[in-house]
């Protein structure tokens, strides 16, 4: 079963992609795109699990 899913645009600050790119270039996450697709899933799972 293949999940939908949709383009999103976002702005951030320069500082933040700085971090991304550490990350990627760590082989932490192959994209930007994924770390924060990871981290969105994370942070929603805390804020379902606190209501």
């Amino acid at each position: 079963m293949k999940k939908e899913t949709e383009i999103v645009n976002l702005r951030l600050p320069i500082e933040i992609l700085n971090w991304l790119d550490k990350l990627v270039e760590k082989k932490i996450y192959k994209t930007r795109s994924e770390a924060i697709r990871e981290f969105s899933r994370e942070y929603l799972k805390q804020q379902r699990s606190q209501t």
